[in-house]
């Protein structure tokens, strides 16, 4: 195997498991933002919420690119989801204990 196929074979979003290749790939298509690398390719939508990822997809991108990584725009952040019980919504005193 050679050098860059081998690199191209690293994983580069472990939650999603996106490889270089495929990021590099999207990149070439057209997908040259970060926010649209997330929508193509599901980078930073895992556990981890792209801690792990998005500064290795961001040095891709400038690398592809030839875009300085300090000026690329990161994805907008979102809360993770989780339900609410009415009850708290509308101040009602929960005695858990």
């Amino acid at each position: 195997m050679t050098e860059s196929s081998s690199k191209d074979e690293v994983i580069v979003c472990r939650c999603r498991d996106v490889t270089e290749r495929d990021i590099r790939s999207a990149i070439r298509e057209g997908y040259d933002t970060i926010e649209l690398l997330k929508r193509k390719t599901k980078i930073a939508t895992g556990t981890c919420g792209g801690r792990t990822c998005l500064p290795i997809v961001a040095g891709i991108l400038a690398e592809e690119t030839g875009k300085e990584i300090r000026k690329l725009e990161l994805p907008r952040g979102r809360a993770p989801i989780i339900p609410v019980p009415m009850r708290y919504l509308v101040g009602e005193e929960v005695n858990d204990g």
